[in-house]
This record gives structure tokens, C-alpha cells and sequence, in this order.
């Protein structure tokens, strides 16, 4: 009788199989849209993961004109440039970036 469930085994062979250059379980192909809590009820909304070939500042702009909120671009070590917006946007960035292009599957809507 050979118990199986014994043996050493090392849980992230499989991350060296794949090269571990690779990004394993990261959703960089995907933009984010994030709600914040602040103090009482004021919220904050952040979009993360848009593609390189967009001007931030542009949709940025727009995003404000569009929503009637204020917004900013902050700069993070590990997200890369974050877009925030004051107050919960979400399902409006969402239309906006539909309407203007970006396919629904690569948008993930995240909050409460």
C-alpha cells in the first residue's frame, strides 16, 4: 500500500515550467474599474489597465467633461498609471469605453 499524498512536492514547479518571466494569474490584458471608499459617504473611482496607446490625459479630460466630476492620474510602483475620478462612475466608464471601442470581455467592474 503506497501513500501518495506523502511525497515532497514543490507548489510552484509549475511556475518554472512557464519560464517565470511570465506574469502567472495576473490580469494585465484587462482594464479595471474600481470603487473606493473614503470618509462617510464619499467615494472614489479608479480606472487601471488601459493600453499604452491612449492618451491618459485625453480620456481624462473627457471623463470629466462627460461625468461633471473631477479626476487625476497618479502614477503607482506597481498598477503604472491609475486614473481616479470622485464619486462612483462605474457604470458610466463602463459605457463610455464600450461606446468608444474597447470590447466588453476586457473590462472587469469590480466593487460593492
Amino acid at each position: 500500500m503506497s501513500v501518495q499524498n506523502l511525497n515532497s512536492v514543490d507548489p510552484f514547479a509549475e511556475e518554472e515550467l512557464l519560464g517565470g518571466t511570465q506574469d502567472v494569474g495576473s490580469g494585465a490584458d484587462y482594464i479595471h474599474i474600481r470603487i473606493q471608499q473614503r470618509n462617510g459617504r464619499k467615494t472614489l473611482t479608479t480606472v487601471q489597465g488601459l493600453a499604452k496607446q491612449y492618451d491618459l490625459k485625453k480620456i481624462l479630460k473627457a471623463f470629466k467633461k462627460e461625468f461633471a466630476c473631477n479626476g487625476t492620474i497618479n502614477n503607482d510602483e506597481k498598477l503604472g498609471e491609475v486614473i481616479q475620478l470622485q464619486g462612483d462612475q462605474r457604470s458610466k466608464i463602463l459605457d463610455f469605453l464600450v461606446e468608444n471601442g474597447v470590447e466588453r470581455p476586457t473590462i472587469k467592474m469590480h466593487g460593492f
